[in-house]
This record gives C-alpha cells, structure tokens and sequence, in this order.
C-alpha cells in the first residue's frame, strides 16, 4: 500500500517532498488555538466577562476568525504549489488545420436523413464552421467516384460555405481516395500520389518515391511517426455508404496513420442499408460501420453514427469541443500560486477593514 501511495505522488507532483511541509499547518493551527486560549485568560481581568461576550456577538465571532482562516487556506495553496503539481485540464488545441472529407455520391440524396442525406450534412458541417474559433484553417474534400480539393485551407468561413452549397452528386463511394487527397492537401511537398496508391505502382506507405512534390521537390524519405501524434491537423470523415471504388480505406487509413494524422469518422444513415432510385437505375447502399470504425482506430481517433439530421448536428457539435479543446497533463503550480496571493490579499484587506491591522 505504502509502494502505491508514492507512485500515486510521484504521478501527480514533480516534487513530491515538499509535501512534508504541510506538516507545518496542523502547527500553526495549534499555535492559533494557543494564542486565543491565552487572550481568553487575559479578558478575565475585565470586571464583567459576560459583556465582553455580549460586545463580541456571533457575527465578531466570524469576523475574527475568517481571516486567519483565509491565511491558511492561501498557506496550503502555496505549499502544493512549491510541489509541482500536475493535472489534467482542458487545453486550447493546437490543431491549425482541419480538413472535412465530406461524402457527394448518390446515395447522399436518401431521405431517410431529413430533408437528406446531403442537405443534413451540409447543414451541419456549416453549422460546425460556426463554432470553430476563428484562428482555424478548414478545407474541403468531396469524394465520389473520385475525390477532389474543393475549397483548400482556408480562414474564410464565407468561402467555405460557398464550396459546401456548390456540392454535386455523382456515383461511385471512394472512401480511401478522399483521405488520401486531405492528406495530400495537408502534406503538399510530401509526394503523396493517389494513383500510385489506387494502382499500385512504385509506393511505400503512400508516398511515391518517382513522384516530386507540389514545389517540384523530391520529397524526402518518409519516416513513420506514431498514429496519432501530429497535432496541427486532422481528418473529419464523412460518409453514408460503403467504398465501392478507389484507394482501399485502410491503406489510407495506414497512410494518415503513419503521420500521425487523427482521421475521425462519421457515419451517416442506415446501417441495415436502403435501396434508392435515381433516373432509371437503384441501388442498395448500407453504411460499412465496421470499416469506419477502424480508420478511427487505426489513427487513434473515433468513430461517431449520425442516424438523423439532429444526431448529425450533436456529432459536430461534439467534434468541435474534441477539436477546440483537448485533456493535457500539465503542471498547475502557478494556478494555485494565484490562488494563494488573491487569498493572502484577501485575508490581509479583510483584517485592514475589519481590526485595522494585518491578521
């Protein structure tokens, strides 16, 4: 037990050994017990202890111990301060750019989404702009059968949703390529080449070693970093279907991976799928939950179901309090060093107001 309580210390204070210097509250605390029973034995002098008491009342009472209290108070604060404490609070992020890999093919006009599938997620992924902090670039992908750069980060919110109210249904669900081409909007100079990915020719873990950036450059050799590691970007996924055509989704989902790039998924519709009609032809679309799941895994992020136009909205909602604001270990000490002087002060100006002295 002793063993877990120091690993327990040691997890959550740089300097653990200060702590032993909280032993000297419980000594001022009994110096202060002193020093009233002393004043006490000094009124008994008075002709008439019992109109000292009256005099005093229990609002003096209050008054003359809250000070010293509040002292104390700003004592320990700064005794845990001198130990270096460490928690988990929320952070600003430092994510920089975001990209939506937002789904256009034709299974987004289901209605099974009020007023559809495509309407509702324009409506959200507007809705989600709205409340980014304005410091955030965004861009946007729209995948069908292909996958193309609509709108490149970008600060500008009108520009954004302008790209979003341009989208264009077309057939075919190339999962993988949207990610790849977010990547590649991420990674400019890096030499990630979708038709190297999608056919196989000359790559290594997405990067096509033949293939210049686009300044031109060689890229350099690609080192993989650990999923999840790189915190200037991330990859908003969203899709109501299944790949149909493309990169593979987890070789992308390898490639994001491999730089450290969270890819977070939403999926969007039915999950037991639908057959829709267009012009002469239908088809059966079913959301491939299972593969969404793992690209979200496989990148350290998570996957999210939006099943109607209003769960799609909370899922944003989500994702942009995930995206703005992050759980980090880091040390509080200067917190509780504030909260220790406005207590010390607070002390001091109430004893100045209240006895006219300092405690």
């Amino acid at each position: 037990m002793t063993a877990a309580l120091t690993h327990s210390l040691l997890a959550h204070f740089l300097w653990p050994q200060f702590l032993w210097l909280l032993l000297a509250l419980p000594v001022l605390v009994l110096l202060y017990i002193w020093l009233l029973r002393r004043k006490k034995k000094m009124a008994l002098r008075y002709a008439s202890l019992s109109i000292v008491r009256e005099a005093m009342g229990p609002s003096q009472n209050l008054r003359r111990h809250l000070p010293p209290a509040l002292f104390l108070l700003a004592l320990l604060a700064m005794l845990l301060a001198s130990s270096r404490p460490i928690a988990v609070v929320s952070l600003p992020s430092d994510h920089e750019t975001i990209m939506l890999a937002m789904d256009v093919s034709g299974s987004m006009r289901a209605t099974d989404v009020q007023p559809n599938r495509l309407v509702a997620s324009q409506n959200a992924a507007k809705a989600f702009l709205a409340e980014l902090p304005r410091h955030v670039r965004v861009g946007i992908v729209a995948f069908a059968g292909t996958a193309a750069v609509v709108q490149p980060p970008t600060l500008s919110r009108e520009d954004l949703v302008a790209a979003i109210d341009k989208f264009q249904l077309q057939r075919g669900t190339a999962i993988g390529n949207g990610i790849v081409v977010a990547l590649s909007e991420l990674f400019p100079d890096a030499g990630i080449d979708l038709a190297s990915m999608q056919y196989g020719r000359e790559r290594q873990r997405g990067v096509a070693i033949d293939q210049p950036g686009k300044d031109g450059k060689t890229p350099k050799p690609f080192t993989p970093v650990a999923p999840g590691s790189y915190s200037s970007a991330a990859i908003i996924l969203l899709t109501d279907g299944q790949r149909t055509t493309g990169v593979d989704s987890l070789d992308a989902a390898k490639a994001a991976a491999d730089r450290g790039v969270r890819v977070y998924t939403v999926g969007i519709g039915t999950v037991d799928g639908e057959t829709i009609g267009f012009e002469g032809w239908s088809m059966r679309v079913r959301l491939d939950e299972d593969t969404l799941k793992a690209i979200a895994r496989n990148t350290q992020a998570e996957y999210f179901y939006a099943g109607t136009a209003a769960d799609l909205k909370k899922v944003y909602e989500t994702l942009s309090s995930r995206l703005t604001l992050v759980k980090k270990e880091t040390e509080i000490s200067a917190l509780l060093a504030l909260l220790a002087a406005v207590l010390a002060l607070l002390s001091a100006g109430l004893s100045l107001a209240w006895f006219n002295r300092i405690l």
